[in-house]
């Protein structure tokens, strides 16, 4: 099936329901891995630098973000891993995904509406329209 899983995630309410759908298709196969990515986006990450102590405290911030992901995956003993990248989110996403050659790609629908989704675009939509692999996307 999915061995190599990556599974977008920022701490929202829509990255934990793409993590609960994650965990049922994760489940499935026993091998399999997966990765939960967080994109420090370019845009925020210099107000979060600024109001860090520390490179080790922006760190466990940005962490501290996917927490909730890590226990879903945690509690139903699945294997991952935690990937941070900075960026530009949907370009990112889809860069180390087709680096990567992962099998499956889960992210969260943000619920844009119509028109907001037509001038500005969502993160998920351009990651579905530009990874080489499958992708779900979880409303």
């Amino acid at each position: 099936m999915y061995k190599h899983i990556l599974l977008a995630a920022d701490g929202s309410e829509n990255s934990i329901r793409a993590a609960k759908e994650t965990v049922k298709i994760a489940l499935c196969s026993p091998d399999s891995l997966v990765e939960i990515i967080y994109v420090a986006n370019f845009e925020k990450a210099k107000t979060e630098v600024l109001h860090a102590s520390s490179n080790e405290a922006l760190n466990l911030e940005r962490r501290k973000k996917v927490q909730n992901v890590e226990q879903l995956l945690r509690d139903a003993s699945i294997s991952y891993k935690v990937t941070i990248l900075h960026g530009t989110p949907g370009p990112e996403i889809v860069k180390y995904a087709n680096e990567q050659a992962v099998d499956l790609v889960i992210i969260g629908s943000r619920g844009l509406n119509g028109l907001q989704e037509m001038v500005l675009g969502s993160v998920s939509h351009k990651v579905m329209k530009r990874v080489n692999c499958p992708a779900l996307i979880v409303k």
